[in-house]
């Protein structure tokens, strides 16, 4: 254990913030989820226009970069080879940035959009049918991944390019804001971002661990209980404590590509034993519809609210805004775990991978599953929306795998991939919070500073749960996000401004491929600092 190595206002700080939330959450938990549900509705409300520039500003300016100079920048030495092989790098972003959450809404986030359609369409009407099963695609699609991959463009950047080796959200805006990055400007910045990061997973597991139970319920009848979920929680706590303690390449790698090759399994079974022709259609024109509406889609916000003659369904803010944010509140994390699995590729490499890999897995998991629900719906072979209106979402999730062939298997294997989606979320969110925390990062943060992380991550929960405030956790992250959109901002421009400088006294800059001599820009930045 070597204390030296912890940045231990940002350490502390985190702590000090998560509590001072928590504990007043605890005293008074109707209280407190009125005054943050207020909070919530009030930044939707007002400032969805933000979020909704921020996806599309996000999706745009890495496009441009991709296919820029600036995409051209290899990150690492020259000679390094990729860390870790496309398969396994693909299973372990996607893991990162997705987890047990695209289990539960590829599976039933068409029911909602069915029974609610955007633009004023009529409920349960053949187009609210062509926007339900489009509408969960565009959610997690390419702007969701554009808003994760902008904060590993700095990140990355300073890590492997200019070898800075620390893995803080602060030093990756340094360039913008200079000194302030160093005091306590920076410490908020990171803090900011520990909170969401609390907050994102709070969602994650609120999501995930009822649906695990309703799983667990369905093999071998023990009731779903507050010690059915607790008992749950603390499994996937000693799963991704062990993974996180045995490091990048050993645990976390190991558990994504056992994820990803079950997920692989569970996917191709429920296209080939269930509606393969109607799975196929409906996602190849859910493809056109997304195509044909993709600004609309990006854009809309209801502007005309309750005036005369136009009916405010709240839709953009419930649904489109609150993704927005909830992506904007989990990005810094994806974003360093990214950059973190990234050295070896070249900016472009990991932006468009990143973008492709990730929109790929979510248009396998909702074309599949959420297209298997809704023929069931619409075949009148099961009322997924009657069940789930009278049960709720996690139950109609298990009664839909009960409609496969060895029913009992698949909901065994589904509940078994949820655990281990929600592990592999979290050892990457509790190895990127311990990395914070360090004032350096060689290769992997410190162990014990890991498995630390990783029973806060449950402890803070499990918790909130007892009291029944998760989803109030998950919505005072979202409130408390809402600066990052402002860091966001700043890390676009941190990478524009470092890398641009770079580039321009490099020796490859006609090269295909731009490597970037460390040595070279240490120089220039002390003759800056010198003011020469």
């Amino acid at each position: 254990m070597n204390a030296k190595l912890i940045d231990w206002p940002t350490f502390i700080g985190a702590l000090v913030v998560l509590l001072i939330v928590t504990i007043p959450l605890m005293l008074f938990p109707e209280a407190g989820a009125e005054v943050i549900n207020m909070a919530n509705s009030f930044m939707t409300g007002n400032f969805g226009v933000l979020y909704m520039i921020v996806g599309l500003l996000a999706f745009i300016f890495l496009l441009y970069v991709a296919f820029s100079k600036n995409g051209k920048i290899k990150l690492g030495d020259k000679d390094d080879e990729k860390e870790f092989g496309n398969l396994s790098w693909a299973a372990m972003l996607f893991a990162a940035g997705i987890g047990s959450s695209i289990l539960y809404w590829a599976m039933i986030e068409w029911a909602y959009y069915y029974q609610g359609p955007p633009f004023g369409v009529t409920p349960e009407s053949n187009e609210a049918i062509e926007w339900a099963s489009a509408y969960g695609i565009f959610h997690w699609g390419p702007i969701a991944w554009a808003i994760y991959t902008l904060p590993a463009l700095p990140i990355a950047y300073f890590y492997y390019v200019r070898k800075n080796p620390v893995l803080k959200i602060s030093k990756a805006v340094k360039p913008v804001i200079g000194k302030l990055a160093d005091g306590p400007v920076g410490v908020i910045i990171d803090i900011l971002f520990i909170f969401g990061l609390m907050g994102g997973a709070g969602t994650t597991l609120a999501l995930g661990t009822p649906m695990i139970a309703e799983g667990v319920n369905d093999l071998t009848g023990i009731p779903v209980t507050l010690g059915l979920q607790t008992v749950i929680l603390l499994l996937c706590t000693v799963i991704f404590a062990i993974s996180a303690y045995s490091g990048l390449n050993r645990g976390i790698k190991v558990l994504s590509d056992v994820n990803l090759w079950l997920a692989v399994f569970i996917l191709a079974f429920i296209f080939v034993f269930g509606p393969t022709v109607f799975i196929s259609e409906t996602t190849f024109s859910s493809f056109g519809i997304l195509a044909d509406n993709f600004f609309r889609m990006a854009t809309w916000l209801e502007p005309f609210g309750n005036l005369a003659g136009f009916t405010d369904t709240e839709f953009p803010e419930s649904w489109t805004v609150f993704y927005w944010a909830w992506w904007v509140v989990y990005a810094p994390f994806v974003g360093l775990f990214v950059a973190r699995i990234s050295r070896g590729r070249t900016i472009q490499q990991m932006i468009i991978g990143t973008m492709v890999y990730g929109t790929i897995g979510s248009v396998l998991f909702f074309g599949i599953m959420g297209n298997f629900g809704l023929y069931l719906q619409l075949s009148g072979s099961f009322d997924v929306i009657a069940h789930m209106n009278e049960f709720g979402a996690p139950s109609a999730i298990i009664a839909i795998m009960n409609q496969l062939p060895m029913a009992g298997i698949m909901v065994a294997l589904f509940t078994i991939l949820a655990i281990i989606f929600l592990a592999t979320t979290f050892d990457s969110s509790s190895f990127i919070l311990a990395a914070v925390v360090q004032k350096e990062v060689q290769r992997e943060p410190m162990r014990w500073n890991r498995l630390f992380w990783a029973f806060v991550l449950c402890i803070l929960p499990l918790v909130m749960m007892y009291i029944g405030g998760l989803e109030t956790l998950q919505t005072a992250s979202i409130v408390a996000g809402f600066p990052v959109i402002f860091i966001m901002f700043l890390l676009a421009w941190s990478f524009m401004k470092a890398s641009s400088s770079d580039i321009k006294a490099s020796k490859d800059y006609n090269s295909p491929t731009i490597y970037i001599d460390p040595s070279e820009t240490v120089k220039r930045d002390r003759k800056r600092e010198r003011g020469e």
